[in-house]
């Protein structure tokens, strides 16, 4: 029983151990995300309706694909990945510690046989001035090596930049620390929107994908709603809100603008300006003057809605723009004559009072002001993984450095007596960037010989 325990165990380990297995998840993950990105995520029904059939859309929905990034068998494919990224760093740790903490200081032949740089030579001083002057040359221009004696050999081992070893494991905690911070915020963080008309406030959001709604924990407040155009048309050029955040009762933040590209945060929720809209029909303030009889009146109409004329008929506004031409705002307003005959339709300008003067019609418009009232779309989202995951992108960069741009370097010796000479075998290896280490390793051979040879 214990034996089939052992066996399972160490059958389960390998599989967590395999290479395999990682280039699987890695395969899975990619395409899982390519999935992730098509379809868009976080939308409501009805938007999703209006792309895909309805047994399309049952079929995503099942398979969790409208809220891919925190469906349990995406979080699972992260967490198995996890484990897998743990169990291979685990395997591999101990012999990459006893390789820099516990080296081979005593090479055999066969050591030296596998070494690319290698060099050998007979000289004529003792093993002793032998031995003081490559110590002294190690030291200098490598590391202080340590010195062992095996008989009538020494030997002599020098290492540098061992700990570029371990950047893998590094880069490898970091990932670790990034799929943590991606969890932390996928569980208990939240994507949502709101959408606040100019002059109201609100307390809870709504989650996307219909989640439902979201308490904050505080009032958020739309004071005010701006937009500017870009000259000549009705493209926006910028836009703005000045929101202010209550929270107990008390104002903490007061009529703080909301732009594009520069969000508002509070307690760990980022409030980004999305969208907007016009919030019910506009207003307008008319003096209407009679032509015949200087009579002036003063209306307030709203879009769409007729109101009597002074001396009979009657008018409404039929359309309206805030920016007509570059010329700001202007409305379309249809005169119905008290006969009944067909509406005769033209345009009033608020910037230009005196315009329609040159219609020549029975009654003289201008526009005193015009009121719209907005609502600003918010996008919310609440991610508190995100320091988490900052911290492990920078220890991602990190141990990509060490373990990609440094190399642990290592320089073997062994002196011993060769008749009345002494013989010096020297041999190095590099485990990155072979080439600038063959460049050093020649450097350093040269200048032994010179000093042997001196």
């Amino acid at each position: 029983m214990s034996a089939q325990n052992r066996t399972f165990g160490t059958a389960l380990w390998d599989f967590f151990c395999s290479l395999k297995l990682t280039i699987a998840l890695l395969i899975i993950l990619s395409i899982t995300s390519i999935i992730g990105t098509v379809i868009q995520q976080g939308r409501t029904p009805e938007q999703y309706l209006q792309v895909y059939s309805e047994r399309t859309y049952q079929l995503f929905e099942t398979l969790n694909f409208f809220d891919m990034y925190n469906s349990w068998w995406f979080l699972s494919l992260l967490g198995l990945f996890s484990i897998n990224l743990i169990a291979c760093s685990i395997k591999r740790f101990p012999r990459v510690w006893k390789t820099v903490y516990e080296p081979v200081l005593v090479p055999s032949d066969s050591l030296y046989k596998t070494f690319s740089n290698i060099e050998e030579m007979v000289v004529a001083e003792s093993q002793a001035q032998v031995r003081e002057k490559i110590v002294s040359q190690l030291s200098s221009k490598f590391a202080a090596p340590v010195v062992t004696q095996e008989g009538e050999k020494t030997h002599l081992f020098a290492q540098k930049g061992g700990y570029s070893r371990f950047g893998v494991y590094v880069t490898h905690l970091s990932i670790l620390i990034i799929l943590a911070g991606a969890m932390i915020g996928s569980i208990f963080g939240f994507k949502a929107y709101v959408n606040i008309v100019e002059g109201t406030e609100t307390n809870t959001v709504w989650a996307r994908g219909g989640g439902g709604d979201i308490d904050l924990g505080f009032t958020v407040r739309a004071d005010s709603f701006t937009v500017e155009f870009y000259e000549g048309t009705s493209r926006p050029k910028l836009y703005q809100t000045l929101v202010t955040v209550i929270d107990n009762g008390e104002v903490v933040k007061d009529r703080r603008p909301v732009i594009v590209n520069d969000p508002l945060k509070y307690k760990g929720i980022v409030f980004y300006q999305s969208s907007y809209g016009p919030a019910g029909d506009p207003t307008f303030g008319f003096r209407i003057r009679n032509r015949a009889t200087d009579e002036v009146a003063e209306i307030t109409v709203r879009a769409g809605q007729r109101v009597p004329l002074p001396g009979g008929g009657s008018f409404r506004v039929a359309d309206f723009t805030p920016n007509y031409q570059a010329f700001g705002p202007a409305a379309r307003v249809e005169v119905f004559p008290p006969d009944g005959a067909r509406p005769r339709s033209f345009v009033v300008l608020q910037a230009f009072p005196d315009f329609d003067m040159q219609r020549g019609g029975e009654h003289i418009f201008s526009m005193t002001n015009f009121g719209q009232r907005y609502f600003t779309g918010l996008q919310v989202a609440k991610d508190p993984g995100v320091w988490v995951v900052w911290i492990g992108c920078t220890l991602l960069i990190v141990g990509s450095i060490v373990a990609f741009c440094l190399s642990h370097r290592r320089i073997w010796v062994t002196i011993q007596p060769v008749g009345q000479k002494t013989g010096v075998k020297i041999g190095g290896s590099a485990h990155r960037n072979q080439a600038a280490f063959s460049i050093f390793f020649d450097d350093l051979k040269k200048g032994l010989k010179d000093e042997l040879k001196g």
